[in-house]
């Protein structure tokens, strides 16, 4: 067993490299988890797992619909690293590649490429992968000592298929992910899994889905003494396009597996620009189930001007409430991008607001090599 003092020195390490990322539903069915559930007060959703990077948003097509979509169909593959259940032979012989100008110098994405054999299912292989940058290594005294790094590697491997007796209206994928995560000395594996199942109308106009993510866990920790938990999520979520007009809704119901997610605290130490909370300031009653009901949801657009073009935004009001600063919100919360079809090539782009410091930018190419 190591010592105590070695595992404190695992939690600094991760604390000062780590940005912790703060992943047909009706309302009456929340409104029933909350008022069911017992009240407990709870921090914020980042922070709470180990692999924290397998929440962020590598596409940018998801990421312009608020961060997390499992109901939009397309023909690119990374879009099962949301929902596996969303791989179909659309995608077939399609290479795709995401990158993210992140923040303080760190930077991931996501790559994956896709086959469909008739008669056996749709098949994909990817990796996700962040890269935190060197850092100075210095002992107890400040004494510089060196340099480390740290970076984390998610490989997935997708398969999928449409149940045969329900008339290709319903499309179940499995998503096995390997992880490797190294933070200086300390290295952790990991083995995780997606679970997705899509109904899609015969019309293709609307598609629902549940997903499962990240179930499993460490198979080694970083250091002796326990295993961390990994950021399982239940997600439900539903997208809707117009017959007669160049739109498409999606709305995702996240965390179904937490009914809070709220900080709801009594916070006498503010940060700076924040507003002190008291007992009368705390939220209670309908407000409290209206304010957690909507950190639930995210709701987003996409608009179709023209062939070969796509228009997107999205609203996250969890988001939002966890990064604003009081004086002065801006559009954090709020995302945006667009998609442009030349040819055989899909070009995505899409910027997310997240807090006044600074926004992300994703970008991706998906190729289809059939032509």
């Amino acid at each position: 067993m190591k010592s105590n003092s070695t595992i404190f020195r695992l939690r600094c390490v991760r604390q000062r490299i780590l940005i912790l990322h703060a992943s047909r539903f009706t309302l009456a069915f929340l409104l029933f988890t909350f008022y069911a559930s017992p009240v407990i007060l709870q921090a914020q959703v980042g922070g709470t797992a180990t692999y924290s990077f397998l929440t962020l948003t590598p596409a940018p097509q998801v990421a312009a619909l608020g961060g997390k979509v499992n109901a939009v169909p397309g023909s690119d593959p990374s879009l099962a690293f949301y929902n596996p259940g969303l791989l179909d032979s659309t995608a077939d012989n399609y290479l795709s590649l995401n990158y993210v100008n992140y923040f303080a110098g760190i930077n991931f994405g996501y790559a994956a490429y896709s086959r469909s054999y008739s008669g056996i299912g749709n098949f994909a292989a990817g990796i996700h992968y962040i890269n935190y940058g060197k850092f100075t290594e210095a002992d107890e005294s400040g004494l510089i000592t060196g340099n480390f790094s740290a970076a984390e590697y998610a490989f997935n491997l997708t398969c999928s298929r449409f149940l045969p007796w329900w008339d290709s209206t319903l499309l179940i994928g499995v998503n096995i992910k390997p992880l490797l995560s190294v933070f200086e000395r300390y290295t952790s594996y990991g083995l995780l899994a997606d679970l997705g199942i899509t109904y899609r109308h015969p019309g293709q106009l609307f598609t629902a889905a549940l997903v499962l993510r990240n179930m499993g866990g460490q198979l080694t920790p970083y250091a002796d003494g326990g295993r961390e938990p990994a950021p399982f999520e239940i997600q439900l979520g539903m997208s809707q396009r117009l017959q007669h007009a160049p739109f498409r809704f999606s709305l995702l119901v996240q965390h179904l597996e937490r009914p809070q997610l709220g900080y709801n605290k009594i916070n006498t130490d503010p940060a700076p620009g924040q507003t002190p909370m008291s007992e009368d300031d705390l939220k209670k009653g309908f407000d409290l189930v209206l304010d957690e009901t909507m950190r639930h949801l995210l709701v987003g657009v996409e608009c179709f001007p023209f062939q070969g073009l796509t228009l997107r935004a999205s609203y996250n009001y969890n988001r939002r409430q966890d990064m604003k600063v009081d004086s002065r919100a801006g559009m954090v919360g709020f995302s945006w991008g667009l998609g442009i079809h030349i040819a055989r090539f899909h070009i995505d782009y899409a910027r997310s607001s997240w807090h006044l410091a600074g926004a992300s930018n994703h970008f991706a190419i998906s190729v289809n090599l059939n032509k």
